[in-house]
């Protein structure tokens, strides 16, 4: 399988609002839409983005729901320089103060977006600004996870940091280039349990060809949530061993 991190979904209370906020902070441009009878995709990158490199989904339901945002999923995170500049520029742009480099050791920063979606700003070296570098999601099992990641998807462990209570492991295909977005798992050692709720949609992987990937997820056991005769043959979805939901798109 390719599986490349195709984007990642998240839903928004208020379309107009949250697309101002992306263009305006980090300079994303709208590169696809899909207007639906009952809700509205709109998908998100930033100028001369790498041919691996991430989208952003901001899913509109047009009934004016408001969304629960759980604790399963944690974050997006974008490459930035230097972190105190670029937390200073969105400060002084009018983002709301959250969590400050100094707060997080100098190294990584958060802001949040209208809908309260968390940001980390992490410094690269490579790949555009602002653009997608991981989304952290929260893990029960690390082993399992690792497993489901590497054994379904073809993933390698290409990061690990151990922490006194919580480990992180990034994960992404192999072959896949440095501007390519990872997951990062999240694994906390005290045991505890995590809601999904449903402010964050899902990560989506990159198939060549959809019914064939689709099939060798099945052969590998994975959950059979969304086939893509479901689907009307565009996409499809699995879900990972915590329950985060994972599309399959054809590119």
């Amino acid at each position: 399988m390719n599986a490349i991190l195709d984007h990642v979904m998240m839903r928004v209370e208020d379309l107009e609002e949250s697309l101002s906020w992306y263009q305006t902070h980090f300079g994303y441009e709208e590169v696809g839409r899909w207007e639906a009878e009952t809700f509205t995709n709109v998908y998100l990158q930033v100028p001369d983005a790498h041919d691996e490199g991430a989208l952003l989904e901001l899913t509109y339901n047009h009934d004016g729901r408001t969304y629960d945002f759980g604790d399963a999923w944690g974050h997006i995170a974008v490459r930035v320089r230097d972190v105190y500049e670029a937390y200073d520029q969105l400060i002084e742009a009018g983002v709301s103060d959250y969590r400050d480099p100094d707060s997080c050791g100098g190294s990584y920063a958060f802001v949040r977006d209208p809908d309260g979606h968390e940001i980390e700003l992490v410094e690269r070296d490579y790949g555009e600004m602002w653009s997608l570098d991981h989304t952290m999601l929260r893990i029960e099992d690390a082993e399992e996870a690792i497993g489901w990641y590497t054994r379904k998807l073809d993933y390698d462990l290409f990061r690990r940091e151990e922490f006194e209570d919580f480990a992180l492991y990034f994960m992404k295909p192999g072959d896949a280039a440095d501007e390519a977005m990872s997951v990062e798992l999240t694994y906390n050692y005290d045991g505890r349990s995590y809601e999904m709720g449903d402010a964050w949609g899902h990560l989506a992987v990159r198939a060549e060809d959809l019914h064939a990937s689709w099939e060798t997820l099945m052969d590998r056991h994975a959950v059979d949530y969304r086939d893509p005769e479901s689907c009307d043959d565009q996409y499809a979805f699995t879900k990972d061993c915590d329950g985060h939901e994972i599309e399959l798109v054809e590119r």
